[in-house]
């Protein structure tokens, strides 16, 4: 389908992506599980951050019933949150964010996060004055891997899927991004292999933010953001 944006956006993933906190979430969903008779391993639990939190919750807990799963999720809530001070910004976060608005392009905050978790990942994470547009848990009914957070992440940002890409950390964020049609960049600082996230069909992959902003003039942002700059007034 042809695009006829006016600018290009990049739809960041915050957990894992931009704040250090997967393996908070780990912590929190193993208690959580525990505390409802669960015995999950950490690992299993690791290898499902990123993936929609109902999702998660029937995937690792296949034979539980619907009381126990909303058990399990409101202690890994109350958990998550407990951990809010040992929450910082993934090296380079900040700093990559104002480059790429530097760069002429929208930042949107493409998560699924519940709102009280989505408060206290912009706080720790700050750059508000950079950030356009953002989505949570209230915009989906089920998020990711499906595709329906970045296709509204693009509705906000005003453009399509041809003018935008989607960084993350998993290759949760990885298929939500291939089937929105959407470009990907992988990190590797939520703790998956660089080669699992090319597998996953990322078309370039860092160790973290600060990386990315280093290799900044070289990277699919830089010829986002000048095509961006090329594109004729008002046109296509």
């Amino acid at each position: 389908m042809p695009e006829t944006d006016s600018a290009g956006a990049v739809l960041f993933d915050i957990d894992g992506t931009l704040v250090d906190s997967n393996y908070l979430h780990v912590y929190a969903w193993t208690r959580a599980f525990r505390e409802v008779g669960a015995e999950v391993d950490a690992w299993r639990v690791h290898r499902s951050i990123g993936m929609d939190g109902s999702l998660l919750v029937s995937t690792l807990l296949p034979r539980a019933d619907d009381d126990t799963r909303d058990r399990a999720k409101d202690l890994h809530l109350r958990y998550y949150l407990d951990s809010g001070a040992l929450m910082r910004p993934v090296g380079g976060a900040r700093e990559l964010l104002e480059r790429v608005a530097a760069a002429g392009l929208t930042v949107v905050l493409a998560t699924s996060a519940p709102e009280d978790e989505l408060s206290l990942l912009r706080e720790v994470l700050g750059a508000a004055e950079v950030v356009s547009a953002q989505t949570s848990s209230e915009d989906v009914g089920t998020a990711k891997p499906r595709p329906d957070i970045v296709r509204i992440a693009l509705d906000r940002a005003g453009t399509g899927a041809g003018s935008a890409i989607l960084v993350g950390d998993t290759v949760w964020d990885a298929e939500a991004a291939r089937r929105a049609g959407v470009d990907f960049i992988g990190f590797r600082s939520g703790g998956i292999s660089g080669a699992e996230l090319h597998d996953a069909g990322a078309v370039a992959v860092y160790d973290d933010p600060a990386e990315l902003l280093a290799e900044f003039e070289r990277s699919p942002l830089a010829e986002l953001g000048g095509s961006v700059r090329d594109r004729p007034r008002g046109g296509m």
